[in-house]
C-alpha cells in the first residue's frame, strides 16, 4: 500500500483557485502590480459586484492576493512575486495554443502594445524588456550562462544610473522570467524591479490603457540609447 503524498491536498486546492475563469482574470489582471479595488476587478472580469467578491474571498483565503479597505473601498493585489511568478508561468504554459484573433481594432492595438513593452508584475516584458536585459548581458552587467546574476560591473551601473537595489530582500538579486509573448527570458528579480520603477518614476516609461502596457517616452529613449545603447527603434 502506498502513502499518498501530503502535498497532494495543499496542491489540489491551490489549483482550484486557478481553475475558475473570472478568477484567472482577476489574477492576470492584477500581474501589473498595482492595488485594484473590487469595482475595477468586477467591471474587468465582467461580473457582478456580489460574484467578484466571493471569488475574492477564495484568492485571499488561499494566499493568492491580499487586501486593505480603505473607507468603503476594498483594494486587493498579489501576494508577493512568487505568485506573480506563478501566475506568468502558467499563463506561458498556455499562450503557445493560444490563438484567438482579435475582435476589434482597439483589441489588436491593445495586444501589439503589450507585446512591444509591458510590466510583469514588477518588471519589465515584451520587446522592451527583452531589449533591456539583451544590452545589459552584450555589455558585460548581466551574465545569463548558468541562470541570471549581475556582474560585478552590473551591480557599479544599477549604482552609477542612480537605480538604488535593495540588497536586504530576500528575493534574488537578478532572476530569469520567461517572457510569453517573445519566448525568450528577461530579467526579473531584485535588479529588474528596481530598473522598472526606476524607468517610471523618471518618465522614461510611461503606462498605456486599462492594461499592463507601458510606452517608452522620448526622454526614455535617450536614456536608454545613453546608458545601454539600446537603439530606439528596438523600442518602438
Amino acid at each position: 500500500m502506498t502513502t499518498r503524498d501530503p502535498r497532494a491536498t495543499a496542491l489540489a486546492r491551490l489549483a482550484a483557485l486557478f481553475a475558475d475563469e473570472t478568477r484567472a482574470a482577476c489574477l492576470l489582471a492584477l500581474l501589473d502590480g498595482r492595488a485594484w479595488t473590487a469595482g475595477e476587478l468586477a467591471r474587468h472580469a465582467g461580473v457582478a459586484a456580489s460574484t467578484l467578491s466571493e471569488h475574492l474571498g477564495r484568492l485571499v483565503a488561499g494566499g493568492l492576493l491580499t487586501e486593505e479597505r480603505q473607507g468603503r473601498h476594498r483594494y486587493v493585489q498579489l501576494a508577493d512575486a512568487r505568485i506573480a511568478q506563478l501566475v506568468e508561468d502558467l499563463a506561458f504554459q498556455v499562450s503557445p495554443g493560444t490563438s484567438v484573433r482579435p475582435r476589434t481594432l482597439r483589441e489588436s492595438n491593445a495586444g501589439s502594445a503589450m507585446a512591444r513593452g509591458r510590466t510583469c508584475y514588477d518588471h519589465l516584458a515584451g520587446r522592451l524588456g527583452i531589449a533591456v536585459t539583451d544590452a545589459l548581458t552584450a555589455r558585460g552587467l548581466l551574465q545569463q550562462q548558468t541562470g541570471f546574476a549581475l556582474t560585478d560591473a552590473g551591480v557599479e551601473w544599477f549604482g552609477a544610473a542612480g537605480i538604488t537595489l535593495d540588497r536586504q530582500s530576500r528575493r534574488p538579486l537578478a532572476r530569469a522570467c520567461l517572457d510569453w509573448t517573445e519566448r525568450r527570458p528577461h530579467l526579473a528579480g531584485v535588479a529588474g524591479a528596481a530598473l522598472c520603477r526606476h524607468a517610471l518614476d523618471t518618465g522614461w516609461c510611461v503606462r498605456i490603457g486599462s492594461e499592463r502596457a507601458v510606452k517608452v517616452t522620448a526622454a526614455g529613449e535617450r536614456a536608454l540609447f545613453d546608458l545601454l545603447g539600446v537603439e530606439p527603434a528596438a523600442l518602438r
